[in-house]
């Protein structure tokens, strides 16, 4: 479930064209690095905490949908949502397809939940069997989560092995409870109570 992420440096050179001055000299040498291994970077992207979320979206034969631990809010005004997909994934397909997409912020009590989304040998009916789902904007959002969205998708773009969909966020609620957080290659919960909010 980890997003593999890479560092993207714009190369502004031309050829044939003086490098500028106020290049610093050692930067070429630093990016030509070979870097540390798969293993390494795995292990620190493990380190880092983060929500468990559920991405849905429409596909041609029914909804599709794939647990993600890669999600941030990216802007408040105009509200955008960021989220890592795997590359090849159907749901990312759809996403592209259909120009939308939910995401559903877990519950604490939804280990089972991400568990059957994220698993690689369960079918899309298998995934959403028994659950709660409805419509909204022509998405399938499930029932129950602590909080979802509907988004708009704005942008697709691939780095490395994943793809960062921006979505424009066109709907939202806001529920109680506790997340279903991911770290350090399992499940975890606060330990401190949460308020509730409804919205």
């Amino acid at each position: 479930m980890s997003a593999r992420l890479r560092l993207v440096t714009d190369r502004a050179a031309v050829a044939g064209a003086p490098s500028p001055a106020a290049d610093p000299p050692r930067e070429e040498a630093l990016h030509e690095e070979p870097g540390p291994g798969a293993a390494r970077c795995l292990g620190l992207y493990a380190k880092l905490a983060a929500g468990v979320t559920v991405v849905t979206a429409r596909g041609e034969d029914g909804p599709l949908g794939m647990t993600v631990s890669a999600v941030t809010s990216l802007s408040a005004r105009p509200p955008l949502l960021l989220a890592c997909l795997r590359d090849g994934s159907r749901t990312l397909a759809a996403v592209r397809a259909r120009r939308a997409f939910a995401v559903h912020l877990l519950r604490e009590e939804q280990q089972e939940l991400a568990g059957r989304f994220a698993s690689p040998t369960t079918t899309a009916a298998e995934r959403f069997a028994g659950t709660d789902t409805r419509q909204v904007l022509g998405v399938p959002v499930l029932a129950g989560a602590l909080a979802w969205s509907v988004c708009l998708t704005e942008d697709v773009r691939r780095y490395g092995d994943h793809h960062l969909v921006v979505g424009r966020v066109a709907a939202v609620h806001v529920g109680g409870g506790r997340p279903l957080l991911w770290h350090d290659r399992r499940f975890g919960v606060l330990t401190e109570p949460v308020p509730d909010a409804a919205g």
